[in-house]
C-alpha cells in the first residue's frame, strides 16, 4: 500500500507542475515573440516482472513518473504588421536578438523584437522595452541615426537552441558555460512587424484537459490506498 500512496502522491505533484507550464504557456498568448514550454515526463522506476534488469517484456511494472525538464522550441510564428520602423520579426527558426544590460553588460537573447529609440549619454541607440541595448552583427550596441530605415539588428544562433534556459522577460541565456552564439550570415527580418506568440490555445487547452484528469486520478488512487489501508488495519483489530 505504501507504494500505492507514494504513486498517486508523486503523480499528483507532478501534474501541478505541468499545469504551471501549460498556464504559463496561455498566460503569455499574447506577448511578441514569445515560445511555449513543454514538460516531458519519465518512469521513476520501471522493472520487468520474472526476467532480468534489461530485458523486454510485456510484463512491466512502474513507480510513478516525474517532469524531467521542460524545452522549447524555437519555431517561427506568424507575424503582425505595426507599421514602425524600429519594429522587427523574425523570420527563421532558432535565430535570436542579443541584447545587453547596460548596467551589468550581462548578454541575454530574445526573439522579441519590439524596440524603440532611447537618448543614452547623447547618442541615440537602439533599445528593449526593458532598457537594454540591441547588438549589431559586431555585438556592439546599435547607434541609430537619422535615416531609422537603414538600421538593421543581428541574429544569433546556437549550435543546440533547445538547451537555451529561460531568465524571464523572454529573454534567454545558454545553459552550457562557453556555448558561443553564432551570427547569422543572412538574417531573415521583416521591418514593421512583429512576430507573434507561438502558443497554440486548443493545443494549450486539451494539455489542460489532460493534466486536470491526471491529477484526479491520481487523487484517486491515493483515496483508494487510504480506504484500503483503513480496511484491513480494522480487520486486524
Amino acid at each position: 500500500m505504501e507504494m500505492s500512496f507514494y504513486v498517486g502522491a508523486i503523480g499528483a505533484f507532478n501534474c501541478t507542475e505541468k499545469l504551471s507550464v501549460v498556464s504559463n504557456n496561455l498566460a503569455n498568448f499574447n506577448n511578441t515573440g514569445f515560445k511555449p514550454k513543454t514538460a516531458v515526463f519519465s518512469d521513476l522506476i520501471n522493472y520487468n516482472l520474472n526476467d532480468s534488469p534489461d530485458a523486454v517484456t510485456e510484463l512491466q511494472a512502474g513507480a510513478g513518473m516525474r517532469v524531467a525538464r521542460t524545452y522549447t522550441t524555437f519555431d517561427v510564428s506568424g507575424a503582425t504588421q505595426t507599421g514602425s520602423q524600429l519594429d522587427y520579426a523574425i523570420l527563421q527558426p532558432n535565430a535570436f536578438f542579443m541584447v545587453q544590460d547596460p548596467e551589468t553588460d550581462e548578454i541575454t537573447y530574445t526573439r522579441d523584437g519590439h524596440f524603440h529609440r532611447a537618448d543614452m549619454g547623447g547618442n541615440f541607440y537602439l533599445m528593449t522595452d526593458g532598457g537594454k541595448y540591441v547588438l549589431d552583427e559586431n555585438q556592439q550596441p546599435i547607434v541609430l541615426g537619422e535615416n531609422e530605415e537603414e538600421t538593421e539588428p543581428g541574429l544569433y544562433t546556437f549550435t543546440n537552441p533547445s538547451r537555451l534556459l529561460s531568465v524571464g522577460n523572454n529573454e534567454y541565456v545558454p545553459s552550457d558555460e562557453g556555448a558561443e552564439a553564432i551570427a547569422v550570415e543572412q538574417p531573415s527580418l521583416m521591418k514593421g512587424a512583429l512576430e507573434s506568440s507561438g502558443t497554440d490555445m486548443a493545443e494549450e487547452f486539451s494539455r489542460l484537459i489532460e493534466c486536470q484528469r491526471a491529477f484526479s486520478y491520481a487523487l484517486k488512487m491515493v483515496q483508494t490506498s487510504d480506504e484500503v489501508t483503513s480496511t484491513i488495519n480494522s480487520l486486524r483489530g
